[in-house]
């Protein structure tokens, strides 16, 4: 009996999952169940993430991998407080803008290995492991390395992902001046020209060893060992900027979450060189509106839009390397800022201009136990896969997060060695009093903020369950007045918005508008949470 994994005819629902012990939430249903099975060993949480993350970089290449970078917020229930950790690498030491012009290029390639910055991912698990786990890395990370080592079957959303990568770099193969540097990721991830359907087995068994190399030295020779050196071998001979000088003085950074009030609810993201703070910014503007015609009326996306576009102006301005940005962070969350930003907002659709306030491919998982420690993670190598490099004998495929900078010097993105790069991977976490509601995250670029705009609002202004928050049609702003709708989104709302000047296109395909997960942990100690009908989700419960 043969059938199309792609095909579905029918209407799905999913309904809200409930659990009292523990749950882990993820894109793949196996690394949800290898990051539950670790808790089930004695883990807790932490563990659970670190687990589940290792998986995911196996099970769903596209998306992450080993070489990229990750943040967190984590609720730790016995010291009481969020803690936030930005693992995001620096530029390396020799990526300038002089040697970039120097190769002749104009701008920031996006591909190859110009743009390779320190990947942060495997100190994020390390870090997570060593301070909050119970458990080793080495146990943590066994299911993953297992799983690779043995094959894991694909998942239909990562086979179409994959296979629209394996076109991608076929083409940077053929325009790249040394096409050569992408034959490790064609050797790895398309042995023979192809990549795998759905339901195919797939090994990837240099992934495994590294895997298994990684948990035993807890992290340290992907940073200071025999990986780091392999990596400065491998960066040398395809004339990338990486060194293993950048990587041994590479230390993730525990940070204070940034966050506002929306409506009684405390709304938390890690600060910049992140992009969380424009949703912080747009949910600051929403604050001054009221929404009494429902969640589909043309009235409250207008608003919402208008937000949101206003918010992301700001973004491109002022948002950087936060160690290096002019504008204060308070500045920009304050809510006076955010009341002069919603009188801009009329009844007709905007160009939006940044203002003037005082100066002063990735993954998203959440797990949840019950000692009440709940952790909002994501990791990305950016665009896909990334860069196109592969290091093949260890299994590693290379961010391209360096592309988020650029060669202007008034800019905030201005290329600079040990410079962190502008990032789109944002984890989200509510607390109320103090008390935690619960981590939630939607990746997919630019989209993120936007996601995390409408998910708020969703479960705040409109009282949506985990699933239904998710599953509500999404909307994507894109430029100028340019909107994406999904078909969900009614066509009278999209004339409506039309009629206010707002640029309309439905969008049947749902890849451009984000995944994601929700934990909410309800007064009686019960977690409800909700997973994305748009990829593979799952959520293990315990």
């Amino acid at each position: 009996m043969n059938f199309d994994p792609h095909y579905f005819p029918y209407p799905s629902k999913r309904q809200v999952t409930y659990a009292r012990r523990g749950l882990v939430a993820a894109s793949q249903p196996l690394a949800a169940q290898i990051g539950l099975d670790v808790m089930k060993k004695g883990g807790n949480a932490f563990d659970a993430i670190a687990a589940s993350a290792a998986a995911m970089t196996a099970l769903e290449p596209c998306s992450n991998g080993i070489g990229g970078d990750a943040f967190a917020i984590l609720w730790s229930a016995k010291e009481k407080k969020l803690i936030g950790l930005n693992s995001s690498g620096p530029a390396p030491a020799l990526l300038s803008e002089e040697n970039i012009r120097s190769r002749f290029f104009n701008a920031m390639p996006q591909f190859g290995s110009e743009p390779v910055t320190v990947p942060g991912i495997p100190a994020a698990w390390a870090a997570i492991s060593s301070t909050y786990g119970k458990l080793s890395l080495a146990k943590t990370l066994e299911g993953a390395a297992k799983l690779a080592e043995e094959g894991f079957p694909v998942a239909p959303v990562t086979a179409r992902n994959w296979a629209g990568s394996r076109k991608l770099y076929e083409r940077e193969r053929l325009a790249h001046r040394n096409g050569k540097i992408f034959d490790g990721w064609f050797e790895t991830f398309a042995p023979g020209g192809k990549t795998p359907a759905p339901g195919d087995l797939v090994p990837l068994r240099a992934h495994a060893q590294t895997l298994r190399e990684i948990g035993r030295t807890n992290a340290e020779s992907f940073y200071r060992g025999d990986i780091a050196q392999d990596i400065d071998r491998y960066m040398k001979k395809t004339n990338g900027f990486l060194r293993g000088e950048d990587l041994a003085q590479f230390y993730p950074e525990w940070v204070e979450p940034i966050g506002v009030n929306y409506r009684g609810y405390d709304i938390w993201e890690i600060p910049p060189n992140g992009q969380g703070m424009v949703a912080l910014m747009a949910l600051n503007i929403l604050e001054n509106f009221d929404f009494p015609f429902g969640k589909d009326h043309p009235d409250t996306l207008h608003r919402q839009i208008e937000a949101l576009k206003l918010a992301f102006a700001d973004g491109h301005a002022y948002i950087g390397d936060q160690k290096k940005l002019e504008v204060n962070v308070a500045g920009l969350l304050s809510k006076e800022y955010a009341k002069k930003r919603s009188a801009l907002i009329t009844e007709n659709a905007l160009e939006p201009l940044p203002g003037s306030p005082d100066k002063s491919g990735t993954v998203y998982l959440c797990t949840a136990d019950e000692e009440g420690n709940m952790v909002s993670y994501i990791q990305s190598n950016y665009m896909g896969f990334g860069s196109g490099l592969v290091l093949s004998e260890r299994g590693i495929a290379f961010q391209n997060r360096g592309f988020g900078f650029n060669l202007d010097r008034n800019s905030v993105k201005y290329v600079m060695p040990g410079k962190r790069p502008f990032h789109t991977i944002i984890p989200g976490f509510i607390t109320r009093n103090g008390e935690p509601v619960g981590p939630f995250g939607i990746m997919g670029g630019a989209m993120q903020p936007q996601a995390h705009l409408q998910v708020v609002s969703n479960l705040i202004d409109f009282n949506l369950n985990p699933q239904a928050a998710l599953d509500a049609p999404r909307w994507q702003w894109v430029q100028g007045r340019e909107l994406h709708f999904e078909t969900g989104i009614p066509h009278h709302t999209a004339a409506a918005l039309a009629r206010r000047g707002h640029d309309i296109r439905y969008e049947h395909s749902e890849a451009e508008f984000g995944r994601g997960q929700i934990i909410r942990r309800m007064p009686n100690g019960v977690y409800a949470a909700g997973t994305e009908m748009r990829t593979d989700g799952y959520i293990a419960v315990w």
